[in-house]
């Protein structure tokens, strides 16, 4: 890439931050030329930073100087210039630096997140390696200590509000914003498939939403953002000091949402709340976002039972409540996102509750489309759903230079080569169906899971699994990875899954089948395989880079083999 542009990139020294400084500042070639260029204020005693990007660098650091805030909340200031930088480079390296900085955690930006959209531009990829350039500069001048990939496989980057959305995002993120400053109340249903962005967009949302609209810096704004800035001023407007809470009902993900909520400015943990928190308040909250909306529950198949009718009576409802009920009840606006084939247990709520707020006339209904998550796109998500429905028409053999998608016959060759995997990028974990007892969950030395003399006890922790210091050595399921971004997932189909060669079908065995609140109660066979059926298709979809794929039961196996490429020491990259 160096070499394609010739590019040679500066990262001053810093400058001291007041108006003493101007005429040192002024000489920087960059700002003195008036070249496009990126710049970072900090204060490294509070911690506190902001970065920017501008054509006319001078005038912009005389317009944040002239501001009090910002005046006295920063010592110091360091220009990033390259002569091969223009508008567009520029917008999208400053995107770029705050999502990174943001969560690298050396400083705490004070940033909006306002604008923040992924655009593309001429010879963009090429700049992606002028961005690498940059951040071992901001290393080797201290300040930041984190690596790229150390970076990105952190919580904090990967929940992070300060995301840059597509366009498909963004136009969701304005259309909801327009609802939202109606004059009546408003519920907004956003559907979204596996890695489209859902929570991406929720946590974009409640920081937007949270924004002290008067340090937002308008300057150079175009009009979409200029037009986001007014929704937000006319949100504040219509609800002074609004209270809003982002609930998510799975507790794993919802600790997780809380520790990134905590570090971030203007955010806090206690917004991250769980169904039964929405009844804390005296007042209701004034806007209530939900991700993972499919995990909301009812009254069946879950361990707090009386908890649970204890809430429903607060509301006059009967056993027929459920959580969607309480989240209606104690809001004035409501935002849902959420994916029917991510249900995954009797406990959540069916589909035709959901259908009701869909055919209401007052709901606004979106869809997220763009796949963000996994590099196959959108050919390996529709690859891996009619894979398992097995869909009538014969698929192809899978075969893609973004994604990795293998079957390995041999457990333990699966395992070597995940933990390669492991070595070099992190966050590599291997998931099961649940065909096998939690036995070491009340026995610590027993072993849950024996394939090929290899032995796995079940996830020892449902709190952040993905991140537990022995993750690697023990296997997750459904529960402790869903909404999770992995780099590449070990995915071991049971022994409750097969494949019927004289009927072309999937079949389930549910005595095979061990989550006892995800099977009991259910009559229909059709219903349980249907919900097995999407629980595999969410753990394949939580690998970002590629999935390793091993099947227990011969048939299924050799189902697999037919449309996955098959493991040889020269099938993976290195």
């Amino acid at each position: 890439m160096s070499a394609s542009l010739e590019i040679s990139i500066d990262v001053s020294d810093p400058y001291e931050f007041n108006k003493q400084s101007l005429n040192k500042i002024q000489q920087n070639p960059w700002v003195k030329s008036q070249w496009p260029l990126v710049y970072f204020i900090q204060n490294r005693t509070t911690a506190e930073g902001y970065v920017g990007e501008s054509t006319n660098g001078y005038s912009r650091i005389i317009n944040h100087l002239a501001n009090s805030n910002k005046a006295s909340a920063f010592d110091q200031i360091s220009i990033i210039g390259c002569d091969k930088f223009n508008k567009s480079a520029t917008l999208d390296i400053e995107s770029n630096l705050i999502r990174y900085i943001a969560a690298e955690g050396t400083y705490k930006l004070q940033n909006g997140n306002s604008g923040l959209v992924n655009h593309n531009y001429y010879q963009k990829d090429l700049y992606k390696g002028l961005f690498k350039e940059i951040w071992t500069k901001l290393i080797e001048k201290k300040f930041v200590s984190k690596s790229l990939r150390e970076v990105e496989n952190s919580e904090l980057f990967k929940y992070s509000p300060y995301k840059s959305l597509n366009e498909d995002q963004y136009n969701s993120v304005l259309e909801i914003l327009e609802g939202l400053t109606q004059e009546r109340d408003q519920t907004i249903f956003v559907r979204g498939g596996a890695g489209t962005g859902k929570t991406v967009v929720a946590t974009y949302l409640i920081k937007l939403l949270a924004t002290n609209i008067l340090r937002i810096d308008i300057s150079e704004f175009n009009d979409e953002e200029l037009r986001e800035v007014s929704f937000i001023q006319a949100f504040q407007k219509k609800y002074p000091n609004a209270k809003i809470g982002l609930v998510v009902a799975m507790s794993s993900l919802r600790d997780s949402l809380r520790a990134v909520f905590k570090q971030v400015p203007g955010l806090s943990s206690s917004m991250v709340i769980s169904p039964s928190e929405t009844f804390k308040n005296k007042e209701k909250y004034d806007l209530l976002i939900v991700d993972e909306a499919h995990r909301l529950r009812q009254y069946k198949n879950i361990s707090w039972m009386g908890a649970f009718r204890k809430n429903n009576q607060k509301l006059d409802l009967g056993d027929t409540g459920n959580e969607l009920d309480w989240i209606m009840a104690n809001s004035k606006n409501q935002i849902f996102f959420y994916d029917k084939a991510q249900s995954v247990k009797p406990s959540d709520i069916p589909e035709a509750h959901f259908s009701k707020l869909l055919v209401a006339d007052q709901t606004l209904k979106l869809e997220l489309q763009s796949q963000m998550r996994v590099q196959g796109g959108e050919n390996y998500i529709k690859f891996i759903d009619e894979l398992l429905k097995v869909h009538p028409q014969r698929l192809p053999l899978y075969q893609s230079t973004n994604y990795e998608l293998v079957y390995f016959d041999s457990l333990a060759e699966l395992y070597e080569e995940l933990a390669k995997k492991e070595k070099y990028f992190g966050l590599c974990r291997m998931v099961a169906g649940f065909s096998w007892p939690y036995q070491s969950k009340n026995d610590k030395d027993a072993i849950d899971i024996e394939i090929e003399n290899l032995s796995f006890q079940w996830n020892q922790t449902e709190e952040d699994w993905v991140n537990s210091p022995n993750a690697f050595k023990e296997i997750g399921c459904i529960h402790t990875t869903q909404g999770y971004d992995l780099n590449y997932t070990g995915v071991i189909f049971g022994r409750e899954i097969d494949y019927n060669v004289q009927t072309g079908q999937i079949e389930i065995d549910a005595k095979q089948y061990f989550d006892v609140n995800g099977k009991k109660g259910i009559a229909d066979p059709a219903h349980l395989k249907s919900y097995i059926i999407n629980i595999y298709k969410t753990i394949l979809y939580r690998g970002i880079r590629g999935s390793f794929v091993y099947a227990c039961k011969p048939n299924l196996a050799a189902y697999l083999k037919e449309h996955l490429i098959m493991f040889q020491k020269n099938t993976i990259s290195e």
